[in-house]
């Protein structure tokens, strides 16, 4: 079996005749555009590319299959080269069980069962060409139609502000929303990490997703994981996540918390920083945000983390890295191949070839998690502090 990168939340901005998908999504961030940038720029293996029930997304995931671009994978997956593409969906849900909005993702093995799901979307949406749309079903119908199509379930970023699972703050557990034996995996978003999402004892028995939730090419494998694989496919992933045959995720890289857009409580207005408990800010009397840290303090039912579970690393893109922009990241990438080797393989004296010497220790110091961060929140990522 061998390693492999994977970013399974990556959104489509725009169709491949120019419609939006993804609202705030970039208009570069098209189906091709994502498998070429993940796979040559981000060095990645597998992808989870969201938003793929679009009709005008299958055309041309078709399109590119009958012109041998694409290959469909035995055992699900689109290959393109040696990236391997999983076909998803992120949806709303808000029942009058669930106190919404909630969202969730969904993957598929084929294109066929793609169309499939997004022709019983059709049904249950308002427009089923836009991402995260509002699903007129329960999160329970959902969950078992994924599961008679044969697809995974995961809830997203279930600690975010707003919508997710546990950020609005009205539910307490995932089974009042959903049936916790029809979960496959737990997104924990980009404000936590594994030690703090396992101080909810009811999160132990899932296996913890680190996706990007890219909404730009920039932002794809800001976070992602590693996973030990015979081969990266449909049938693979789910055996990891099931732990099965050897099969698991060995290491989640993502934001250490306090680059989180949602980390710590503040002031919506003004960012003033503020306590769990307090509703509005004592600075500008505006209501106050919530941070992830303070909600997962409510919500601790468990001490530590459940044995065997996979490391978490600590991770510092390279566009939060001060002074290394857009044109220097790219001769980066160009000389060294891709992010994922500038990230993990290439030494200090290698990078200094290429980059100035300060550049390259901050580099390294992120690698190592010796950098300083100043906290985000509010909807403001947080930062290098050096």
């Amino acid at each position: 079996m061998k390693r492999y990168y994977v970013d399974l939340h990556i959104h489509i901005g725009r169709t491949w005749t120019g419609k939006p998908v993804k609202i705030t999504g970039a208009k570069s961030l098209t189906f091709t555009n994502i498998i070429e940038h993940a796979r040559h720029e981000k060095g990645l293996n597998m992808v989870g590319i969201i938003d793929s029930h679009s009709p005008e997304v299958i055309l041309e995931m078709e399109s590119l299959v009958s012109g041998g671009d694409v290959l469909e994978h035995p055992d699900g997956g689109l290959a393109f080269g040696d990236l391997t593409v999983i076909p998803g969906s992120e949806l709303e849900i808000y029942d009058e069980q669930c106190n919404g909005p909630i969202h969730v993702l969904c993957y598929f093995p084929t294109i066929m069962i793609m169309r499939e799901f997004s022709n019983w979307l059709s049904g249950h949406l308002k427009n089923v060409q836009l991402s995260s749309q509002r699903i007129y079903a329960s999160g329970l119908e959902l969950q078992r139609k994924v599961k008679e199509l044969g697809g995974l379930f995961i809830p997203a970023h279930v600690f975010t502000p707003f919508k997710s699972l546990y950020g609005k703050g009205v539910n307490k557990s995932l089974t009042e929303v959903l049936d916790p034996t029809l979960i496959d995996g737990i997104e924990l978003g980009l404000s936590s990490d594994t030690s703090m999402a396992d101080q909810i004892k009811e999160l132990h028995n899932y296996t913890f997703v680190t996706n990007s939730d890219a909404h730009s090419l920039a932002k794809i494998a800001r976070e992602y994981q590693v996973i030990l694989m015979k081969e990266p496919s449909f049938k693979e992933l789910e055996k990891a996540l099931k732990k099965e045959d050897g099969r698991r995720i060995i290491a989640n890289y993502g934001l250490d918390p306090l680059l989180g857009k949602y980390h710590k409580t503040v002031c919506a207005k003004c960012l003033h920083p503020a306590g769990g408990e307090d509703q509005l800010c004592i600075q500008c009397g505006s209501k106050n945000i919530k941070g992830v840290a303070d909600r997962i303090m409510e919500l601790k039912t468990a001490e530590q983390s459940p044995e065997g579970r996979p490391i978490y690393v600590h991770q510092v893109p390279l566009e939060f890295i001060p002074g290394l922009g857009r044109k220097l990241l790219e001769k980066l990438v160009n000389h060294f191949g891709s992010e994922m080797a500038i990230l993990h393989e290439v030494p200090f004296e290698a990078l200094t070839e290429v980059v100035p010497p300060k550049i390259a220790e901050l580099i390294m110091k992120a690698r190592e998690g010796k950098v300083n961060l100043a906290a985000g929140g509010g909807g403001k990522y947080g930062k290098i502090a050096d």
